[in-house]
């Protein structure tokens, strides 16, 4: 590094010691309900997915609350009374993000599909003016791994567990809302210019294998997620022995 480029800096620290920041990752990720199943439920419906595919079992689910079924290899008669599982004991409907037997929730980005953009914008205010692009679309994963190669010591991400191993359950369904879109977008205020060694990208990794992005944090706060803006790209539903 020259002085000249040394002076410019200090100048420049001078002039704006606090500096304001805004992340968005966006690409592909949802929602999912991990659903607690009992033999004949899980047997009936494997079976008819296994034979039919999920679009009845999906029209199950995402209607239940109304009763306005548009089944096309099923008659809602032929149901079972023991296949039933979106009615509580009680009779009453739940739905599928609010399930009466639910195990565990899972929402955001899906860590290998998405894509980073942080902008310097010149106050904390929405919309405020971008003064400097420093990411740009890139693939989330390819940028980590090169500040880390630039940065042998740093660690971006820490890769955790969700509860799923603990889970009391024989069988399991999985109901998937995949989603395209912004799936988090933050602010952070920082002395000087942006630190990345200094993000932790904190990710779950679920049943199905996702390591979704729980939270990110910088400088061990965390940022706050704003939300974004996503479009729905389809249901589907996964059964499994546990």
């Amino acid at each position: 590094m020259t002085d000249n480029v040394t002076n410019e800096e200090l100048i420049e620290a001078i002039k704006r010691p606090i500096r304001f920041y805004n992340i968005r990752l966006w690409g592909y990720g949802g929602e999912s309900a991990y659903i607690k199943l009992n033999k004949a439920q899980y047997d009936f419906w494997k079976s008819h997915r296994d034979e039919y595919g999920d679009y009845d079992l999906v029209n199950y689910m995402i209607n239940a609350e109304d009763g306005e079924y548009e089944f096309e290899d099923l008659k809602y008669d032929n149901i079972p009374q023991d296949a039933h599982f979106m009615f509580d004991e009680d009779g009453e409907p739940s739905t599928w993000y609010e399930h009466h037997e639910e195990l565990e929730h899972q929402w955001g980005i899906d860590y290998s599909n998405a894509n980073i953009d942080i902008d310097e914008v010149e106050t904390e205010e929405y919309n405020s003016k971008v003064l400097d692009t420093i990411v740009s679309g890139e693939d989330l994963s390819e940028w980590v791994n090169k500040i880390h190669e630039e940065n042998p010591d740093s660690e971006i991400t820490e890769m955790g567990i969700s509860e799923f191993e603990d889970w009391d359950a024989e069988y399991v369904l999985q109901f998937y809302s995949a989603e395209k879109g912004t799936m988090f977008e933050g602010q952070l205020t920082t002395k000087g210019k942006l630190d990345p060694t200094k993000l932790i990208i904190n990710t779950s990794e679920y049943a199905n294998g996702d390591d979704t992005i729980a939270n990110i944090t910088y400088n061990e706060e965390e940022i706050d997620n704003n939300g974004g803006d996503t479009t729905g790209k389809g249901y589907s539903v996964h059964l499994w022995e546990n």
